[in-house]
């Protein structure tokens, strides 16, 4: 017979898990592996909520495992360290993003990929090396190989900084990869969520022109004065759309619902690139016309490789880029992914593990 999740490893953990497509979370024992030669184990203070929370809760995906302990945005400090480890020390401010293992020999983690590599094993919801499921981190603590683990400098919040490990490379990877970070360029930012401010706030970064193109009126004050962008666009209005056409350099679209895509193709100059981060649960319509008239690329992108999650770490220390957070307690999760699924948090839902998690 298997061993519950409680008993299946030495350590014993607590957290919070869903245990159908339901959704609901709600208390729950577990365990973690004994740290290796080449582990880090953390307590985890704080953990950010994101939309691929929510989805996998829900199974909206159909990948969905339960019991399932959410969470990869991970911060915290390092408690115990394997022999083979050289580079955290105990009390060392670190983070654990999307992801946890791969293969390490494919040609995506040759070339520092390893978000791309097809034995990739997620931080929850997903399979380890020994068959056993993991386990994210609405939870006490965590057991991670080394390598998949993220230095945050001094100065950067744990709190605002763990969102930088999921909504933060989710956005800095493709304006790295597609040239987006080159100062005087117009980008454009469709959604202004949990990745939606955080691709403004590294445009500013970079030097370029940010537009937000939203179908929210009300969030044209944020946009424009709490988080520093240039202009701002009402999707659903024509007249606003017409006037910006064939503007935009490029654009990086965060929205996790289904909606057109010809507008912003529209908006895209000859040779501009529309780049999906977000994930609907239903596949989008792609007109074909708009992008031959105009040699106009739609593109796709998710998360980044470890080094370059690193350097984006690094680089908000040096810019002092950290998300807009609203910090719950444990036992506040259910309502804040109600207000999640109908958009209503600035930006970021960040969970005070260490103060609230009670089992």
């Amino acid at each position: 017979m298997a061993k519950s999740a409680e008993e299946e490893h030495p350590q014993k953990a607590v957290g919070w898990a869903a245990r159908d497509p339901s959704g609901v979370l709600s208390p729950f024992k577990f365990s973690r592996r004994d740290n290796g030669d080449n582990d880090v184990t953390i307590k985890i203070l704080y953990c950010g909520i994101g939309h691929t929370d929510l989805h996998n809760l829900k199974n909206e995906w159909g990948t969905s495992l339960y019991p399932m302990v959410p969470g990869y945005e991970i911060a915290g400090v390092v408690t115990e360290v394997g022999r083979n480890v050289t580079k955290f020390r105990v009390g060392d401010k670190v983070g654990v993003g999307c992801m946890i293992g791969s293969c390490r020999s494919c040609d995506n983690c040759a070339q520092d990929l390893e978000n791309y590599c097809h034995k990739g094993i997620l931080t929850y919801n997903s399979a380890y090396y020994d068959g056993s499921i993991t386990f994210g981190g609405f939870s006490d603590k965590v057991v991670v190989d080394h390598n998949y683990v993220l230095r945050f400098p001094d100065n950067l919040p744990l709190d605002a900084a763990a969102p930088l490990l999921c909504a933060g490379i989710t956005v800095y990877s493709p304006m790295k990869y597609f040239g987006f970070n080159e100062p005087g360029k117009h980008l454009g930012v469709v959604g202004l969520g949990g990745l939606g401010h955080m691709a403004v706030k590294f445009g500013k970064a970079f030097g370029l022109k940010v537009t937000v193109i939203s179908t929210s009126a009300s969030k044209e004050k944020d946009a424009l004065e709490r988080l520093g962008a240039d202009s701002f666009l009402i999707s659903h209005d024509p007249d606003q759309m017409q006037a910006a056409m064939g503007t935009l350099d490029g654009i990086i679209d965060t929205v996790s619902a289904v909606h057109p895509l010809q507008p912003l193709i529209n908006l895209l100059k000859t040779n501009g690139k529309l780049i999906m981060v977000g994930a609907p649960d239903k596949p989008l319509e792609l007109p074909i016309f708009p992008l031959l008239m105009g040699r106009k690329l739609v593109a796709g992108s998710g998360i980044g490789g470890l080094k370059e999650t690193q350097e984006m770490v690094d680089f908000a220390g040096k810019q002092n880029i950290t998300a807009d957070i609203e910090v719950i307690p444990m036992d506040y999760v259910n309502t804040a992914m109600e207000r999640l699924a109908k958009g209503d948090v600035k930006y970021r839902f960040v969970i005070d593990v260490a103060n609230t998690l009670t089992c």
